[in-house]
């Protein structure tokens, strides 16, 4: 047989070989799964727990992967998690219910990481101005949001109508580049949005989440049905979550430095950061994230939020979502269908990361 030919066949030979154990490998590696976060002072620590091999290193104790990733825009994040584009997200309370759960996405909140104590708030342009001044004035905000929560909750204060102020639809990612430009009068957003507009212009805080302590919470959420086939994810999840959680929340060099580098990965200094979390009252450790997800408080509050939802037909065009869909919390307590539950509370995996179980 000539040289070339045995050349040529031992090629194909090993090409043959290497195609027949592609399969066999492809079914030796792990599952992957994807979560995305925007920037916001009590997401910070996703960006850093990947940066810094925390997921990894979870991801590995429960034979997966998991991907992290960074999506500028934060609606468009959560509209990338409800097409199933992710597995996981982070967004607060309302936002689930009204982007993924209306969508017919079945969701599980795995994770609560805090709620805004201050770090949404509403600001009108110029000094000395009280709530009452926001009567007639234009207000920029992300519509539908939990800014445009916000707003409605500060019209009840004041005793003022929604239709005694004008809404200007602004993304999060143009919101404060527009305002400083000068349109409106007003402008509601989130930190650190929120603390680079107070910086650079004069303006008057009328109000803030601080005045509706719970009402806003950020939540880390999972895909129910990728959830149920794979706890696996939901441990590793919740054990990076809280292994950078009490590391941020150390008075130590290790936990300034951890501060300092999600300060820096949100463009902003370490003093700064500091006091964007201040306005937060974030859970650093589990248990104090159960308290809060069993208190009594809970559903009571998502039944204000599914309030204001129907009202912006954000649940349905007949203002009746809760009819439609159903809510799930701990202690098998529910609100609206229980047959067509859309939104889990879940707290088993926070409890097993209380009970040092993961």
């Amino acid at each position: 047989m000539p040289l070339r030919t045995l050349f040529l066949r031992l090629t194909q030979a090993c090409l043959l070989a290497v195609a027949l154990l592609q399969p066999a490998q492809a079914a030796n590696q792990p599952p992957t799964f994807k979560l995305c976060w925007s920037i916001f002072a009590g997401w910070m620590p996703w960006g850093y727990a990947a940066q810094e091999g925390i997921v990894e290193k979870w991801a590995d104790k429960y034979g997966i992967r998991i991907e992290v990733a960074e999506v500028p825009d934060y609606v468009a994040s959560i509209e990338q998690y409800s097409a199933s584009e992710f597995d996981a997200c982070s967004m607060t309370n309302m936002d689930a219910l009204t982007i993924p759960a209306a969508a017919g996405v079945d969701s599980t909140a795995l994770i609560i990481g805090d709620f805004s104590n201050g770090a949404d708030a509403i600001l009108l342009r110029g000094s000395g101005l009280t709530l009452q001044d926001l009567k007639g004035k234009t207000v920029l905000l992300v519509e539908n949001s939990v800014s445009h929560y916000l707003l409605s909750r500060a019209l009840e204060w004041a005793l003022l109508k929604p239709e005694d102020v004008k809404i200007q639809h602004v993304s999060d990612l143009q919101i404060a580049e527009a305002f400083l430009s000068g349109q409106g009068d007003a402008v509601i957003t989130w930190n650190p949005i929120l603390a680079k507009i107070k910086q650079q212009t004069k303006v008057s805080q009328v109000f803030s989440s601080n005045l509706i302590p719970g009402e806003i919470v950020d939540l880390t959420v999972v895909n129910s049905k990728t959830l149920a086939a794979h706890p696996e994810l939901g441990k590793a999840l919740t054990g990076a979550w809280f292994e950078t959680q009490r590391l941020m929340g150390m008075p130590t060099d290790a936990g300034r430095a951890a501060r300092a580098k999600m300060a820096s990965a949100a463009g902003t200094t370490a003093e700064d950061f500091s006091l964007q979390l201040d306005t937060l009252r974030s859970f650093y450790s589990p248990r104090y994230a159960l308290a809060f997800a069993r208190a009594n408080k809970m559903p009571e509050l998502m039944q204000r939020v599914a309030q204001f939802a129907d009202r912006q037909k954000l649940l349905g065009n007949d203002g009746n979502g809760l009819d439609k869909l159903g809510i799930e919390f701990s202690g098998e307590r529910n609100l609206g269908n229980p047959n067509n539950v859309l939104l889990r509370f879940n707290t088993s995996y926070m409890q097993m990361a209380a009970d040092h179980k993961l």
